[in-house]
C-alpha cells in the first residue's frame, strides 16, 4: 500500500477454533511465531463488510465498499503482536489487485453476498480465481445476548485487540501494516454456517470441536502503508 487508509468494517462474525500451535505453525513464514492463549493456537475466519474503503484524508462518500471474507490466526515477531492472513477473499477486483500490488497481501478475487434478513446477516462468498483452490462460505449469523468491551474477556482481547498485521511478500521478505482503531464493542454471537471449505482451501482440516462465535457491528480503521520489516 503506497498511501494510509482509512475504513468502515461492519457486521463482523469471528468464527474461532483453538487448534494445535504446531499445526499452525507449519503453515506459517519462519520469521513469526505462533500467538497462543491457554497452551492454543487460534484461527479465525471473518466474514464481513468493509465500507468507505480511501486513501486517509477523503471524504468516506469517496470511498469504495468490499465485502470481504478473511481466514487468519495470530502471530508474534520480535515479541510485537499481530494478525497473520493466510487468505482474504473480496468483490471487488480492483481492490484485489491493488492489495496484492502494494499491500503484499494473499487476496482472491470472489462473488460475495451480504444482506440483512430476519434472521440475521446473510453472507455468501465464492472464490473465482483461476488455478487456486476453491473456497466457499456460507452462513447467517446474529448477536446473541448482551453487549460486552472486548477487554474484559482474556480471548476476546486476543483475539480482536490486535494493532498491527504481518504478510509474507513474494520475495520472502516479512512485511507489516499498523492499524488504528477505537476498542472492539462484541457480542456473543449465533451462526449457522451452511457451507465452510475455507480452512480446507488453506491446507487445514476443520476441527472437532464447536468454534467460539463473536459478533461486532464494527469500527472504523485507520490503516499504515505496507513497511518491509528489516
Amino acid at each position: 500500500m503506497v498511501v494510509p487508509l482509512e475504513m468502515e468494517w461492519r457486521h463482523l462474525l469471528f468464527e474461532n477454533w483453538a487448534v494445535d500451535p504446531d499445526t499452525v505453525a507449519a503453515h506459517l513464514p519462519t520469521s513469526v511465531e505462533v500467538d497462543e492463549h491457554d497452551g492454543s493456537a487460534w484461527l479465525s475466519v471473518v466474514p464481513f463488510a468493509n465500507r468507505s474503503v480511501r486513501p486517509k484524508g477523503l471524504p468516506a462518500v469517496l470511498g469504495v465498499e468490499l465485502p470481504e471474507l478473511n481466514l487468519r490466526t495470530y502471530v508474534t515477531h520480535d515479541g510485537v503482536p499481530g494478525v497473520y492472513f493466510f487468505s482474504l477473499d473480496a468483490e471487488g477486483l480492483a481492490g484485489v489487485v491493488g492489495a496484492r500490488l502494494f499491500h503484499h497481501l494473499p487476496y482472491y478475487y470472489a462473488r460475495i453476498s451480504m444482506e440483512s434478513t430476519e434472521d440475521g446477516v446473510s453472507f455468501s462468498s465464492r472464490r473465482f480465481e483461476p488455478g487456486e483452490r476453491p473456497a466457499r462460505f456460507e452462513a447467517t449469523y446474529q448477536p446473541d445476548g448482551e453487549a460486552f468491551d472486548s477487554r474484559s474477556d482474556p480471548l476476546a482481547e486476543f483475539l480482536v485487540e490486535r494493532y498491527r498485521f504481518y504478510t509474507e511478500a513474494t520475495d520472502g521478505s516479512l512485511r507489516y501494516s499498523n492499524v488504528s482503531h477505537e476498542p472492539w464493542t462484541l457480542y456473543p454471537a449465533t451462526a449457522t454456517v451452511e457451507t465452510r471449505s475455507l480452512l480446507r482451501a488453506n491446507g487445514f482440516r476443520i476441527p472437532e470441536a464447536e468454534p467460539v462465535y463473536l459478533y461486532s457491528p464494527g469500527v472504523d480503521i485507520d490503516a499504515s502503508r505496507s513497511r518491509r520489516v528489516s
